[in-house]
């Protein structure tokens, strides 16, 4: 099956809409200042947790509905559907490299969130994708008929450290 996205937008309210959900457009420059907004404020709240959580949440609510409405219970064509999501939603590109339901590795040769981070402020120290990384943890969850926060995702390499692409560890 390939991924069905029907758009529309609320003239009188001014609201964009994807598959009847609400949704926000951002750019990936936009996306970088909130997540260094997320890192600066280490000492106030968790910012970073705050980003990976929402991000998981709202996907996994995306991705478990999107398979629930169109009776996809087959795991691989699941897969392939949060993939192009992934893409669709304007997040990069995902290519798991180890995928079971114990966990695995994800690589993300194309990161739009680490290709702004890098046009606006160059290399940094730590990977910064906590959306992404809250993605892959809703794909797996919705993926494998698991709940919310089953999974653990960690960014072990990363474009804004210098790496070639992004390679994110997924444990239970």
């Amino acid at each position: 099956m390939k991924l069905q996205l029907d758009k529309s937008f609320d003239t009188e309210k001014c609201r964009h809409y994807v598959n009847n959900r609400l949704t926000v457009l951002h750019c990936h420059h936009y996306a970088t200042l909130f997540t260094q907004l997320a890192i600066d404020a280490k000492d106030i709240v968790e910012g970073t947790k705050i980003l990976y959580e929402t991000s998981e949440t709202v996907f996994f609510e995306v991705l478990k509905g999107y398979f629930d409405k169109n009776n996809i219970t087959d795991k691989a064509e699941r897969l392939g559907l949060a993939q192009e999501m992934f893409s669709a939603v304007g997040l990069g590109k995902i290519e798991p490299d180890s995928f079971d339901e114990s966990g695995g590795l994800v690589e993300m040769p194309v990161s739009h969130l680490d290709e702004g981070w890098l046009k606006k402020w160059g290399k940094h120290n730590s990977p910064v994708n906590y959306i992404g990384a809250g993605y892959i943890a809703a794909m797996y969850s919705a993926v494998f008929d698991k709940p919310v926060r089953t999974y653990t995702v960690e960014e072990q390499e990363s474009k804004v450290t210098g790496a070639k692409k992004a390679v994110l560890k997924v444990s239970l």
